[in-house]
């Protein structure tokens, strides 16, 4: 599918976004692992989380999704307990969700029965040994089925007694690997560690300490423990009731288009802000960019604000790298676009890791910003963008990415001419009704 983005004078209004995706992955998992029945409200509508609860399905758990007018999505998980999950007819497919099929792993690490894990291409073309290496380290038994260090995987617990804990600090630091190596933890004996070099999204820690897990992050509190303790094996998880906050990485794409577009002045309601995953609002706030967060509360364990963004009237380049990287990986994309229209020069460091997104989002990003006539230095573990430049309206693809789809949409609303981009369906993985929100607060 195609779609036509036409140049845009400002951004007005009001939107809610959808649910956090992240955080609606682990609350169907960890409703699967409770005993009792979870309600779920404001679940990510995406493809992705859909893989999830199919593959929950498959392991006999029932799980109910519904759509609400107040509440948007529901879920309805009816928990089978740590201990009751059964062994699936054939292989459990994560379609293109990487969240999916690394903390299943953990979870399948500790079952008495083989599971196999698979995705689409692109998921296939993945790196698993960052969760392979941990979990035999455990004691769980881990299969490549097709090639080493790729997706297929056969998991299943050890053929006698219990995993056993370990300490873990992940060479890239990922909060997938972060949470696989907990769930894998709850059915472990002793005190499982998983270190970090850089603070990463901590959705897995907040939501097993709200229900019941013996959890410990070494007294620096939930937003930046830099080493998390589980002691296992747990027996029981509570069942609860939660309220998925909007997903920042969904609400950044309006964030930015606002930003760039002076005039603007939009209001995203009930956004997580969850301290892990605010990198890209305080790297445009950096670039001058005027952002203001109204009533700060916290709902379900988890910070959130109504995040009010005007046009900012220029912006400026600016040098990321290090810590600052894992707190806006998701968004790196995104801020390639914004940089063309910053003065100065934007540096991206310690982003190696975008080459292995779904698709290598470095390659992805600087092809495209060359079809729009932008000029950018692709590196090893980065971009270099010297800016403002003047986009002009072309046609660019997807690569089967929906952030790349949805950075690549901002980027047309501040080109000259209409920007076509091919692919742009794969945006439903996040985000199924991106194009008909921004249109409705998009002025031209």
């Amino acid at each position: 599918m195609e779609a036509v983005v036409r140049p845009a004078k400002r951004l007005k209004g009001t939107l809610t976004v959808p649910g956090d995706k992240s955080i609606s992955h682990r609350a169907l998992m960890l409703g699967a692992l409770a005993q009792g029945t979870s309600v779920v409200r404001g679940l990510a509508p995406g493809r992705d989380v859909r893989s999830t609860a199919r593959c929950l399905r498959a392991l006999g758990v029932p799980v109910a999704l519904a759509n609400d007018n107040s509440d948007h999505d529901v879920a309805v998980v009816e928990g089978r307990g740590l201990y009751g999950l059964r062994a699936p007819q054939g292989p459990l497919d994560a379609g293109n969700s990487g969240t999916t099929l690394r903390l299943l792993a953990g979870i399948l690490a500790g079952q008495p029965f083989a599971s196999v894990l698979t995705g689409d291409a692109s998921l296939r073309r993945r790196p698993m040994a960052r969760i392979a290496e941990p979990l035999r380290r455990m004691g769980a038994l881990i299969d490549y089925l097709e090639g080493e260090g790729r997706a297929p995987l056969r998991v299943r617990g050890p053929s006698e007694g219990r995993l056993r804990a370990i300490e873990h600090e992940p060479p890239v630091p990922s909060a997938q690997v972060k949470s696989c190596v907990l769930l894998a933890g709850l059915y472990a004996e002793g005190v499982t560690v998983v270190r970090e070099s850089s603070p990463t999204r901590d959705h897995t820690e907040r939501l097993l300490a709200r229900l019941g897990a013996p959890l410990e992050l070494d007294g620096l509190g939930l937003e930046y423990g830099r080493g998390v303790r589980l002691r296992g094996p747990v027996e029981r998880l509570e069942p609860f009731e939660l309220r998925v906050p909007g997903d920042p990485s969904s609400a950044a794409f309006f964030v930015a288009a606002a930003a760039l577009l002076p005039g603007s002045e939009l209001l995203l309601r009930h956004v997580g802000v969850n301290p892990t995953r605010t990198g890209f609002l305080d790297a445009l706030r950096r670039m001058g960019a005027p952002i203001e967060l109204l009533d700060e509360r916290e709902v379900g364990g988890e910070p959130v604000a109504d995040v009010l963004v005007r046009g900012a009237p220029a912006l400026r380049g600016l040098e990321l790298d290090g810590a600052e990287v894992p707190r806006l990986i998701d968004e790196l994309p995104l801020l390639a676009v914004v940089a063309t229209r910053a003065e100065g020069v934007t540096v991206i460091r310690g982003a190696k890791e975008l080459r292995v997104k779904e698709t290598d989002r470095i390659r992805a990003v600087a092809l495209n910003l060359r079809r729009l006539g932008a000029r950018i230095e692709e590196r090893p573990d980065g971009f270099v963008i010297e800016g403002p430049q003047a986009l002009r309206g072309g046609r660019v693809e997807g690569f089967g990415d929906h952030r790349v789809v949805m950075a690549f949409a901002v980027a047309g609303l501040v080109a000259r001419g209409e920007t076509t981009i091919e692919g742009a369906e794969w945006a439903d993985v996040s985000y199924p009704q991106f194009f008909e929100a921004l249109e409705r607060v998009v002025e031209r």
